[in-house]
């Protein structure tokens, strides 16, 4: 059992009661931490990974003990490759115990920088650059992946990379497959000056002891990058504290070491690395990382009630999007075993926890948390109310406003009871002043003296529960008036033929913006745009924030831990909306593309395909607010 109970907001304000956060006895690092646990439970499972996803494939498990030692002999490395306390060591790769042991190693050795391996190499480059990274962790070129290849590339504009270390998942193959992949893998070019070794060998020669003192103080030990998708990555800045702080919630208020947690999210993101692994690293628990792509993996979603019966999996670790792509599978295994679905990213819809509740037995949690705080803001209590779509009530020592700010970040007004403002928080994990690397990015961030401006909007109800009613950045303003894409989305994903739902404001040159609906379906299910429109008057109270347009794509574009990634649908709304005047006004002009830019925000470049008038088309287009350009 979890310590605490987390019941309510009176039994959290008991806990805070208790002592003041700086007085309770805790690890100050991260090699505290996992010598700790280690010394509690050393031949206790900790980590298990299987490449392919089938209920009786190939599994391999640390134990606490090994876990440990691996580290460590990756710290020691790192040092050797002259990481101090102040340098980076990056890693690009997939879920896989090396990728769990790069993590833990670099936070001891210096810093470590987690990234999205499924970036493009400029991206990654930009990344690299941004953290100063010295050391890159990554794949050896592997079947059906270009991980490798992407990163080789990128380091031809990283100079300061120094080393390689390269991991071959060959090894958790078994036969015929793993004979096969030394036959068929794909080269890899090398163009750059940076040393190349393989990780499994250049650790295994070092100590499994701590060559270097670890001090005992507060710093900063991860580097996470938030966005990466437009390349103007923004990198976030997490010390030993907020981490712990982390790892202490969840092992004090969800689970303890009899647990089993199954965690298809990446380890580049702070929901499995600090959410997750940090809490399973204090508690004691058991986690189960599914294939290197986690629940994209191939056959995941066929395969993970097997793989909850196999383990005896307690707590499932999800979001929205594979909830609802679970929900399209029998429960066809033993799952007794599940207490709690853990559930976040982004908020959930009504009629999909409903529909996994009825198919499951077990309720689902629903948290919120955000890079830039570390992570952990706040959760429906596991022995409480949920009330769904909230994500609950603040954690112990998270304060949670809703305020009104100006750019700079001054409070205007602090919201009343259910009104809606700016979500902004003050928690361990929140380094005032310091979030980002780049100083010019905290400009701004700090509301008052002491409270991260999330730019999430939010309410908080009578009973204290946080609600997420949209991002600041993504309210759809339609002649002046506010509309909240949440409303449009939940609607929308009340049909049964729904599965996913992205709301934007697509332009207009009369009202600025139009609310539009990007839908995926359902497999196998059917229904037309139209009816989804009078599903949406229907169903939306609204009249302003019915869609003028619907649009049913075969596969929503989303990030890697499931949410729907906006940028992409108001790049093609502008294409759709700008070719779609230039065509009705008789201008022979195509969009190219829409980038975003710095400064401009999403830019439209026009190309000429005809003898053009581009005075009368730029008098057309200047009836919009998006910014063009025109290419040869």
């Amino acid at each position: 059992m979890a310590r605490y109970s987390f019941s309510s907001l009176d039994a959290r304000n008991q806990i805070e009661a208790e002592k003041p956060w700086e007085a309770r006895n805790l690890p100050v690092t991260i090699y505290d931490l996992l010598s700790s646990t280690t010394a509690k439970f050393a031949s206790r499972k900790a980590l298990s990974f299987q490449i392919e996803s089938g209920p009786k494939d190939k599994v391999e498990t640390l134990t606490w003990q090994e876990m440990h030692d691996k580290s460590v002999q990756a710290a020691n490395l790192f040092r050797s490759l002259g990481i101090g306390k102040d340098d980076v060591v990056a890693y690009v790769l997939p879920n896989a115990n090396e990728t769990v042991l790069t993590l833990l190693g670099g936070a001891i050795a210096g810093i470590v920088a987690p990234i999205n391996p499924l970036l493009e190499p400029t991206q990654i480059a930009s990344i690299l650059r941004e953290t100063g990274a010295k050391v890159v962790v990554t794949l050896r070129g592997f079947p059906k992946t270009d991980v490798a290849q992407k990163v080789h590339e990128a380091l031809k504009d990283a100079p300061a990379v120094k080393h390689v270390l390269e991991i071959d998942l060959n090894r958790y193959l078994t036969p015929p497959k793993a004979w096969i992949v030394p036959l068929i893998r794909p080269k890899v070019a090398i163009e750059h000056s940076a040393k190349v070794q393989n990780f499994n060998k250049a650790i295994a020669s070092q100590p499994k002891t701590l060559t270097f003192e670890d001090e005992k103080v507060d710093r900063v030990a991860a580097y996470f990058h938030t966005g990466g998708t437009t390349g103007m990555p923004k990198v976030a800045q997490h010390k030993y504290s907020g981490i712990i702080y982390n790892g202490w919630l969840g092992a004090n208020l969800l689970f303890d070491e009899s647990d089993v947690l199954i965690c298809p999210l990446p380890l580049f993101h702070v929901f499995a690395v600090h959410v997750v692994f940090m809490a399973v690293m204090t508690s004691g628990a058991h986690v189960v990382f599914p294939t290197p792509a986690g629940y994209r993996g191939e056959g995941v979603f066929d395969n993970f009630w097997k793989l909850i019966e196999r383990y005896g999996v307690t707590f499932v670790i999800t979001v929205p999007t594979a909830i609802s792509a679970l929900m399209q599978r029998k429960v066809d295994a033993d799952v007794s075993t599940l207490k709690v679905a853990f559930s976040g990213s982004s908020p959930l819809p009504v009629e999909l926890f409903n529909r996994f509740e009825k198919a499951t037995d077990v309720k689902i949690v629903e948290g919120y948390g955000l890079t830039e705080a570390t992570c952990l803001v706040s959760c429906n209590p596991t022995d409480g109310v949920k009330k769904i779509g909230s994500v609950g009530i603040p954690f112990p020592y998270t304060e949670v406003k809703i305020f009104d700010c100006d750019k700079d970040g001054t409070v205007l007004k602090e919201m009343g009871v259910d009104e809606v403002g700016e979500i902004c928080v003050s928690n361990p994990g929140v380094f005032v002043g310091k979030t980002y690397t780049e100083d010019a990015k905290n400009k701004g961030l700090v509301a008052g003296d002491k409270y991260l401006r999330t730019g999430d909007l939010g309410r908080i109800d009578a009973d204290g529960y946080l609600y997420i009613t949209g991002r600041a950045k993504d309210i759809i303003i339609r002649g002046g008036h506010n509309i909240d894409p949440a409303e449009i989305e939940e609607a929308l994903s009340g049909h049964d033929a729904v599965a996913f739902v992205g709301a934007i404001g697509q332009p207009d040159a009369v009202a600025g913006e139009l609310p539009a609906a990007f839908v995926e379906l359902v497999s196998g299910a059917s229904v037309t745009e139209d009816e989804l429109l009078d599903y949406a008057k229907a169903h939306i109270s609204e009249r302003a924030a019915v869609p003028k347009y619907i649009e049913i794509m075969p596969e929503l574009p989303k990030t890697a831990v499931g949410k729907v990634f906006k940028p992409d649908l108001r790049k093609s709304s502008i294409k759709r909306v700008y070719e779609e005047a230039l065509r009705e006004a008789g201008h022979p002009v195509e969009v190219v593309e829409v980038y975003e830019d710095k400064k401009l925000g999403l830019v439209a470049r026009l190309k000429a395909t005809g003898a053009v008038d581009k005075a009368a088309v730029e008098h057309k287009l200047g009836e919009f607010t998006r910014p063009y350009e025109w290419v040869a």
